[in-house]
Parts: C-alpha cells; structure tokens; sequence
C-alpha cells in the first residue's frame, strides 16, 4: 500500500516542531534575545578592531553609520542586519536631514479651515470607487464627525526600510525570502508574504516623506487617524512613532494619532517610566484628544497590568504632566476584564476574530460597553496569516471583511480600528500592498462612508474586486520550511474559492474565467458576491452590459498545484485601478 507522502511530510514537519496550542495566539510573539556577550568581551573587541583599522590606515569613526550596526535593535526593533560593520541593515536620515523636520507640536502653516488638510496630494483618481466619496468636511463633521475609523500603525513596516529601488530592497532581500537575513526565517519560508507597495526612492529625508505619504493615503480613503502601536519607549520604533506624529501634523491638522502602548511588548514595569514616554508623545499636536482636551489612551491587552497599575499611571500623567486622560483599554479578554476596569475607562476595544463566523458575539460586546456607559472601538478587519507563528484564520476571500464592517455598522459602535494598517507578519493590511493593490482599502471607503454617515453610498460606476489564493490550502510546500500554518481554533473551515465582489449600477452579465472554467451569471444592481471553485491557472472577470465591456479586473499571480513556500493570504484586484 502506498502512502500519501504529501500528507505524511506535511505531519512530520509539524511534528518535529511541536503543534502549536490549539487556542489563539498572542498578538505579538516575538523571539527571545538569546546569549549576552560580557562587557570585558565586547571592550577586547572594541580594541581589537581600532587596533585593525589603525595597523590598516583606516579611519574608524564609531558615528559613522556605514561602519555601525545600522539596523535596528534585535526583538521589537527588527530588521536587524548581519552584524557590526554590516551594511545591509536599513539606512537612516543623516543628521542634517533629521534636523530640517518639522516638529510634532505646533500649528501647521497653510492649514484650511474645513480641517482637509494642508496638502491635497494622494488623492484618489477619478473613477477609483464604485462610488463618489464625500469630502472630508462632510466625513468630519456633525454626526459624521462623530464616528472615527483610525487604522493600527505597526511600526516594523514603513513604505520602505532602506530607501532603495523594491527589486533589491530590505524587503525583498531579506523578509520576501526565506534565505533572508542569514535565513533565519527560513523555517517558516520567510518573514512575510506580501510587502507595502513599493515607492520610489527619494532624496532628503526619504523616511519622513514616506510617511507623509502613508497619512495622505489613509486620510485619501476616509480615514480619521492611525492608532499608533507603541512598541518600545527607545530605538528605531520610538523614533519612528514621533516620526509619525509629526509627519501627520504637516500633511492634514485634522488626521489624529491615538497613542496604543503595546503591553505584550514593552518592557516596563514602572508606570511613571510609561507615563513620562506618553507625555512626549502628547506634546504632538496630532495626539488624539476628546473634545474636552483629555489625551486619548489606548493599550493593546490592557489586561496585561493591574487596574491599580494603570490607576497610577493616569494619576502620573495629570499630576506630573498636566495631561487629563481618556483611557480606552484594548482587552484579549474583554468579557472577563471589562467589568474591573470600568470605573477608570472612557470605552472599550478588542482585537477580535479574524475569520466571519462568530463575529455575533460583537453585538454582545458594544451592548455590556454601552449599558456601562462606555464607548467601544470595534476591530474590523481583513485576514490573519502567520508564518512565523504557525497560524492563520480562513478569511473567506473578502467575507471577514464585509463581516466586521456589517457589525460595526448594525451594532452601533462607536468607533472602528482596522487591523491592521500595515502588519504584514501577520498579512492582516489594508494598505496599498504589492499583492493587494488598493482593492481592499477602496472597499473599506464604501463601508466607512455607512458607518459614518449612515446612508449606503450610490454606485456610480461598475467596479469589480477580485480576490483568491495562489495555491490550495491543503498545498504541501516544497520547498524546505518546516513549520507551517494550521487553522486557529474557532476559524471558519479552509476553503478554495475565487470570490468575484461586484457593485453594478444596474443588471449586467459578469463573465468569469477562472484556470481553463469559463461561465456567465447575471447579477442585478448593487453589491453582490459570487464565488468559484479554485483551480490552477490565471482567473479574471468583466461587466457585460448591451454588448459592452464596462469594467474588467484580472489577478495578476497564478494559481499553481505545487508552492515553493506555503502561502495562504488571499490576494486581491480591483477593476477601478
């Protein structure tokens, strides 16, 4: 009898490395720094390599960053390049291009009153959405105004990380690869699957730019303001967090940053040490405050410390800093914390399911937050794929999507995170993405613009989005990473379909190909989802009405039998782009 030897490898390799626990996994799970070098032995290789360069007739300047470790810190600061010397780590602005940056605090020059912003760039071609999205003013104010979307900023993964061309750029050398980074994440076949859509390297502060851009494009969808994911309190991700503030300050006054000290990441057990990094931070001009001037705070897994705890640092941050506190705990747990951390929270949040069953439990949720008298934030999301955790939630092609949207929306929640932004180790971004386009940040604008305004958008123009795997879930890679990704507890079941997402603005035909399958089916107006068997080849679709062609869409990667690397992320197109 012969044996499946897919399936049989496929079990081996799990099991040489220890199945992960059924249950979900920590948001952030990061590697722990392993092995410490003693300060005698650092100091006896300090000598030895001035030693080295003078017997060379190198000048070592320990300033110099092309002769210094130029990436980030190892743990939550990663890239971290090969070693001292190494200069294939990120680059970083010099120091004359960091002190031409605006600072964080102050009033922007040129700002509008109807708070648009200070620049109009980024903005949408014509023709993007299926719909017209409202100006700004009109997403902003009254009731509109009322009902915020931020979308979680992951520091790690900025547009790009070194400013150079995307074919050869950190990302691609060293987190699309799985011999990347000295092939530490050859394992799991590399760090990431997908990377943010690549830009062209710019002169100046190319850093700064770069985030001036991604503000643009957020506030371009509709989006209020990013939640800022305070990793560390030093190193490459707290520059880059004060970065941020001070990049929103410039593009748009009204486009806020909500301050979300990661709790499964910082490394303080002081909450003054927590409380004096805040105020830094709350010095921006872009912070996010209640219209009564409290500083909006937000911990991701609150419930990492004590109500005791964050009592203090609150108490901290008004008696030392002057700083009145709105404090919006983010729970893993929200059902067994809520009630404890009631009488110090402004409202609530969760991080959420990433798969759409089970999203009715949110209803649940913003009734015990609003029966205390608590606004909530609501998580909407896209997917979740880890490779480096070894997990992954069946999305369902845009399913998940359309879910929490549907809960934010019918449950009345008050406000919206989308996560995330741009956490690409865990595939969970709505930015522009190089697999990704745009399509899944245009279809939030249309959700964003109900939950906001209350009315369902008109559709304009025909507009498809396309979305599928390239390979079956069930593909055994054949390259050589060992762990791989299996459904976490809760997800709806692995599925292979190719989703055609339409919106119409009357009855039309829309065709579709799919591998060697072609097949019509006629659709009325509005928005409707259709879904396809999975099979290997290239798949595409079109709006057929009186005979002609009025959008069209193609998912540029194919569908293969066989992967060198397991990837199970679905990868979306739209028509509109």
């Amino acid at each position: 009898m012969t044996a499946d030897r897919g399936t049989d490898r496929r079990a081996r390799r799990r099991g040489a490395h220890g199945h992960r626990a059924a249950g979900p996994v920590s948001h952030r799970r990061r590697p722990a720094f392993r092995g410490r070098r003693s300060l005698l032995t650092l100091l006896l290789s300090g000598f030895l390599l001035v030693g080295v360069c003078a017997a060379t007739g190198i000048a070592w300047d320990p300033r110099d960053g092309a002769s210094a470790q130029a990436g980030p810190a190892a743990g939550a600061d990663a890239p971290q390049p090969p070693g001292p010397g190494a200069t294939d780590g990120p680059a970083t602005p010099s120091p004359a291009q960091s002190e031409q940056r605006p600072s964080p605090t102050g009033d922007p020059a040129g700002g509008d009153e109807a708070g648009s912003g200070t620049d109009t760039a980024a903005q949408r071609p014509t023709g993007a959405l299926p719909f017209d999205l409202p100006a700004a003013p009109a997403l902003r104010s009254g009731d509109a105004g009322k009902k915020l979307v931020f979308a979680h900023y992951f520091t790690p993964y900025p547009l790009s990380l070194d400013n150079a061309p995307a074919d050869n750029d950190y990302y691609a050398r060293n987190y699309l690869r799985p011999e990347g980074e000295n092939g530490k994440h050859g394992r799991y076949g590399g760090l990431l699957r997908d990377r943010p859509l690549p830009v062209t390297p710019k002169s100046g502060d190319w850093e700064y730019a770069n985030l001036q851009q991604e503000v643009r494009t957020a506030r371009a969808a509709g989006i209020d303001g990013f939640t800022l994911d305070l990793l560390s309190l030093s190193g490459r991700n707290w520059d880059r967090s004060n970065l941020l503030m001070a990049a929103a300050r410039s593009v748009d006054p009204a486009f806020k940053i909500m301050l979300m000290p990661d709790m499964t990441s910082l490394k303080t057990d002081d909450p003054k040490v927590l409380a004096e990094a805040i105020a830094v931070l709350a010095d921006a001009s872009a912070a996010h405050r209640l219209p009564d001037g409290r500083l909006v705070v937000s911990p991701f897994k609150a419930e990492e410390k004590s109500v005791a705890w964050w009592t203090e640092m609150i108490r901290v941050l008004k008696a030392d800093h002057g700083i009145r506190t709105a404090f919006v705990p983010l729970f893993l747990d929200f059902g067994a914390h809520s009630g404890d951390f009631a009488p110090i929270s402004h409202g609530f949040s969760e991080w959420g399911s990433r798969s759409y069953v089970g999203q009715e439990s949110s209803t649940r949720d913003v009734e015990r937050a609003h029966g205390m008298g608590k606004i909530w934030m609501q998580p909407v999301s896209v997917q979740d794929a880890r490779p480096n955790q070894g997990i992954y939630d069946e999305a369902g092609n845009t399913a998940t999507l359309r879910a929490t949207w549907t809960r934010a929306i019918e449950d009345g929640a008050d406000w919206v995170q989308l996560t995330t932004w741009n956490d690409y180790s865990e595939g969970s971004q709505f930015a522009p993405s190089l697999h990704n386009g745009h399509a899944y940040l245009d279809l939030t604008s249309y959700y964003l613009t109900r939950f906001k305004t209350g009315s369902w958008p008109k559709i304009v123009r025909d507009t498809l989005y396309l979305t599928a795997r390239t390979q079956f879930a069930g593909a055994d890679p054949t390259g050589d990473q060992s762990l791989l990704m299996s459904l976490r507890k809760g997800s709806a079941p692995s599925r292979d379909t190719v989703e055609v997402l339409s919106f119409l603005t009357g009855p039309a035909v829309v065709r579709t190909t799919v591998g060697t399958a072609r097949a019509d089916h006629e659709t009325a107006a509005g928005v409707h989802s259709r879904l396809l068997p999975l099979r290997t080849g290239t798949s595409s679709a079109h709006v057929v009405r009186d005979g002609r062609t009025s959008a069209e869409v193609d998912l540029p990667r194919r569908v293969e039998h066989t992967a060198e690397v397991q990837d199970l992320q679905y990868q979306a197109a739209t028509s509109g782009r």
